[in-house]
């Protein structure tokens, strides 16, 4: 039979975007709920405003409100709240944030007791969601404050093409200065790390991009590169890892350098999301690098133009929904590597093998 079939617990998103339309959606396919039993965190309420906006899917559901009701051959809504919530499909409202907030943090509760085995969340919108009680910019700060981790890593993924972010959601005014040495290096070794143990990828190889047009041109348009980008390459190349860069944006990813590689870094948000979005189509989903769980999320926001008009199309979410399946597969067959010292031979035998050469132009 292989694995048993992992729990996949399902945040709900703002109230008034698209989440819950496009949860619908991916788990009215039963094929997915053979590969995994789904706990969406929402209320019955919420799920049956939206079941009406999309007539022609068929889609049912058992409601609990303890985890030992868990029905493993069916969808479960599991109730955050039993009051009534006004919802109003596109627009930004306080009452939707508090209620995507509670969603989220009674799935990270249910996480952290390990009666789900990952998270897959709907999009939230950075208004409504800060709060005294909840100051964070979006998920993945939430996500890494609350495990408590050093790092993590923005990483976007359609099949083998991965873009990591060194810096995410913060002015472009700003960008510069958070470019620093210790935080490629941090990066970096957060998105070896889950090469390896998320992606079963032995040796991975990560390309690393500039920061100024043409990589900087030997200093002739701004020194980053220079100064700070080509210690850290350097620093983690004498860590065994295989790190080449930094490469100029635009030609690289004009040559699809990126198929060379297992993950490509991004000094910045647009420097790495317009490529991979533009390249990746709706295929393309974001993970969490560097958390004790798995996170994945649609590569795409809140939609509160099309929300509640039964248009959203919900390709990203169920690809969100596979890859967490798959990285929770992943991580237990790495487990499992480690524990049996006859497999544990190759990745040191690896480590030692002379670098591959690979060609710089």
């Amino acid at each position: 039979m292989g694995h048993i079939k992992p729990v996949i617990g399902i945040s709900c998103g703002d109230l008034n975007g698209i989440g819950i339309e496009i949860i619908i959606k991916t788990f009215s396919d039963n094929r997915i709920s053979e590969l995994c039993t789904p706990v969406i965190f929402a209320s019955n309420k919420a799920i049956n405003f939206y079941r009406k906006s999309v007539p022609e899917i068929n889609f049912n559901y058992q409601s609990i409100k303890e985890f030992n009701r868990i029905n493993p051959r069916q969808v479960n809504i599991f109730n955050c709240w039993e009051e009534e919530v006004a919802i109003n499909p596109g627009q930004l409202s306080d009452i939707a944030g508090k209620y995507a907030v509670l969603s989220l943090q009674t799935a990270v509760a249910a996480l952290k007791q390990k009666q789900i085995d990952g998270l897959v969340t709907a999009p939230v919108h950075k208004k409504n969601i800060q709060s005294p009680e909840f100051s964070y910019t979006g998920h993945t700060p939430f996500f890494k404050n609350i495990f408590e981790v050093k790092d993590v890593a923005m990483m976007m993924c359609a099949g083998n093409f991965r873009v990591a972010l060194l810096t995410e959601h913060i002015p472009v005014s700003e960008i510069a200065k958070h470019i620093t040495r210790e935080a490629i290096v941090s990066k970096l070794q957060v998105i070896h790390q889950s090469l390896q143990k998320d992606f079963g990828i032995d040796k991975p190889r990560i390309a690393v991009l500039g920061l100024n047009p043409h990589a900087g041109d030997e200093g002739l348009v701004g020194n980053e590169e220079e100064s700070i980008i080509k210690p850290a390459i350097k620093e983690v190349k004498n860590n065994n890892m295989m790190v080449i860069g930094p490469y100029s944006a635009d030609a690289f990813f004009a040559r699809r350098s990126y198929d060379r590689f297992d993950a490509v870094l991004a000094m910045y948000h647009d420097q790495g999301l317009i490529p991979f979005k533009s390249l990746a189509i709706s295929e393309g989903i974001n993970y969490t690098a560097g958390l004790p769980i798995v996170r994945t999320s649609p590569d795409h926001g809140v939609a509160f133009d099309i929300a509640g008009k039964d248009k959203a199309d919900p390709t990203s979410l169920t690809a969100a929904v596979f890859e967490c399946i798959d990285i929770i597969n992943r991580r237990m067959e790495y487990e499992e590597n480690r524990k049996n010292p006859l497999r544990k031979m190759t990745p040191s035998l690896l480590a030692n093998a002379e670098d591959e050469q690979i060609d710089e132009s």
